[in-house]
């Protein structure tokens, strides 16, 4: 006999019930036992799918990162030569006006009329600078 089974003097159909009762008890036990197992089983596939999900993220993150930097400084790279481009700018402008004051006062002074064209203000309307037209062409940016 097991521990379970208490013999008793009672009827065989009453033995009998609680036999049963043992029986389903065992059952209903062994059958929780395994519904917890697979319960444990899908937390471990979450927690496993969350990890990776987690290793993805950071090496997404560190490529983005990656990109960001090298963003900033082809921007850094292109401000300072924007920089430098527009103090050219002035310092051809402030030639140009000066070539143009000289050829005014040839023209007042020789009484030839010659074609002084204006100059525009390159810093407020860089359109109206007289420029050939070149293509735009677009950096390849390493992903």
């Amino acid at each position: 006999m097991t521990a379970k089974q208490v013999p008793t003097q009672s009827s065989g159909s009453e033995g009998d019930s609680r036999l049963t009762v043992d029986q389903r008890k065992e059952k209903r036990m062994l059958s929780n036992r395994e519904s917890a197992r697979r319960s444990r089983m899908r937390k471990q596939k979450h927690l496993d799918e969350l990890l990776a999900q987690v290793t993805q993220l950071k090496m997404e993150n560190a490529q983005i990162a990656n990109r960001i930097s090298f963003t900033s400084q082809h921007f850094m790279n292109l401000d300072s030569e924007n920089t430098i481009l527009r103090t050219q700018v002035m310092e051809l402008t402030e030639r140009l006006r000066s070539l143009n004051s000289v050829l005014k006062f040839v023209e007042d002074f020789s009484g030839v009329d010659m074609d002084i064209p204006e100059i525009p203000d390159a810093l407020l309307e860089p359109w109206q600078l007289p420029c050939p037209s070149q293509p735009l062409m677009a950096d390849a940016f390493p992903c």
